[in-house]
């Protein structure tokens, strides 16, 4: 599956989750897209109820099959449980945590800012949007970008959720990825034990 650029309403109503943010197009319509969407439909196998979960973890985090895969490879190879392993690296992405930190309104838009070299990692450029932070590393916006208004705007309307596993200083314009979330801590409504169970299979 190629990343998706499509319209975010049609995700979000497939799996009745506002996945890319806030949407009207939910409210409005309880149901899936479609001609038959809104028909009493056949009951899903197991095979689709877990398939579908992947695909909502992977639009969600805007990840590719590939990288998907080999992050799951790199959970299942680590101790612990699997499926929490594999929120954990996918919440270690970069372009993941620009968007926690509310530098940026949404994934995608992290990940333009990330590809665009505007963000920085313990001082350096990086525009790997899949660059996996380590505890410790600080993410922060670079200097001649500050003033962006994109940025600006995100910053401003910034919710202050507040993420254990981070730290923002708002005088500085940079942030601390402090530890990995525990898995009661991410508030992406994943199933991840369907999808360690479609890659059992």
């Amino acid at each position: 599956m190629a990343r998706y650029t499509g319209p975010t309403s049609k995700i979000a109503r497939k799996f009745n989750d506002p996945i890319f943010g806030a949407c009207k197009e939910l409210k409005k319509k309880a149901y899936p897209p479609g001609q038959h969407g809104n028909k009493r439909r056949r009951k899903q196998s197991e095979y689709a109820i877990q398939l579908a979960e992947k695909q909502k973890a992977k639009y969600t985090y805007g990840v590719l099959e590939k990288q998907f895969r080999n992050l799951f490879k790199a959970a299942a190879a680590k101790p612990g449980i699997t499926g929490e392993n594999l929120l954990k690296f996918l919440e270690a992405r970069l372009d993941n945590t620009v968007y926690r930190l509310g530098i940026a309104p949404t994934r995608r838009a992290a990940r333009q800012l990330v590809s665009h070299k505007h963000i920085t990692v313990n001082g350096e450029i990086v525009n790997i949007p899949s660059y996996t932070l380590k505890p410790g590393d600080i993410v922060g916006v670079k200097a001649k970008s500050q003033a962006m208004g994109k940025i600006q705007e995100a910053l401003s309307g910034r919710q202050r959720a507040s993420f254990s596993w981070l730290e923002w200083d708002t005088e500085r314009m940079v942030g601390k990825y402090i530890t990995q979330p525990e898995r009661e801590e991410i508030p992406e409504q994943i199933k991840e034990q369907l999808i360690v169970e479609l890659y059992s299979k």
